[in-house]
């Protein structure tokens, strides 16, 4: 090939290829800082801390659990007494508009003891609820006095409604404390401020209503007695934690 036409190609080339260079170096020689690159300075320190707010809200929903429970010499008998006192104690339960009523728990159990004939218990659990206490134990009482239903359990919960309300107040009051006990971190540490990094706002579990152990003790005793309540309070609490990142100047030393 003419010498002059090598020398021509090698120039061309050497041309194309400082075009498509000259972008790229241009790019990366504005002197701004990239994530990761060798212009950034060290990781800015990040301190956790945590607060809690917490308060106690008034029960303001009560809970029972009734049961109708017969043993017979067989299935169908019990069957039959169960399923006759529990239409008349939910058409008394249905009386009462304030009180909702549910019905679980059907079980059917043979009982076999050693020199007794076999019989059959059948048992039928009532579950009721209401915001109304008087009128919840009045019922309950009723329903043990007048439909032979035992009592296995008295709870109280609070609402949602009335939860949430205590959760917005208390992420307000929980969010100032940790941005005081962030502060106090910094200021301990050295730094004279901060900025939030990832934070966690955790509310506490809702309770699921249980039935009291004291109620049960109570029964299987055959006289009914007028339930006598204390609703009490639910503790709810509401956590904020998460990191502090603290300014990359530190506080002169005194």
């Amino acid at each position: 090939m003419n010498k002059n036409l090598m020398r021509g190609a090698v120039a061309f080339a050497l041309a194309a290829c400082a075009l498509a260079v000259a972008p790229t170096a241009a790019a990366q020689g504005d002197g701004a800082p990239r994530p990761g690159g060798p212009r950034d300075g060290p990781p800015r320190p990040t301190v956790t801390v945590a607060a809690t707010a917490t308060t106690k809200v008034a029960n303001d929903r009560a809970h029972a659990w009734l049961r109708a429970e017969a043993d017979e010499s067989n299935a169908a008998a019990a069957a039959t007494a169960v399923n006759t006192r529990m239409a008349r104690a939910l058409a008394r339960a249905r009386g009462v508009p304030s009180v909702t009523a549910t019905t679980s728990g059907y079980s059917t159990q043979q009982i076999a003891e050693k020199g007794k004939p076999v019989r059959w218990r059948v048992t039928q659990t009532l579950a009721l609820e209401s915001r109304d206490f008087a009128a919840l134990t009045t019922l309950v009482s009723s329903l043990q006095g007048d439909d032979a239903l035992l009592l296995s359990g008295l709870s109280f919960s609070v609402s949602g409604d009335a939860r949430q309300n205590a959760e917005d107040a208390l992420t307000q009051q929980a969010i100032k404390a940790w941005q005081a006990r962030a502060t106090a971190a910094a200021q301990g540490l050295g730094f004279a401020t901060w900025s939030p990094g990832h934070v966690t706002v955790r509310t506490s579990d809702t309770p699921w209503p249980m039935p009291s152990m004291r109620a049960m003790a109570s029964a299987d005793v055959g006289a009914a007695p007028p339930v006598n309540v204390e609703a009490g309070n639910t503790d709810v609490s509401v956590v904020v934690s998460g990191e502090a990142i603290l300014d990359s100047a530190r506080t002169p030393a005194r």
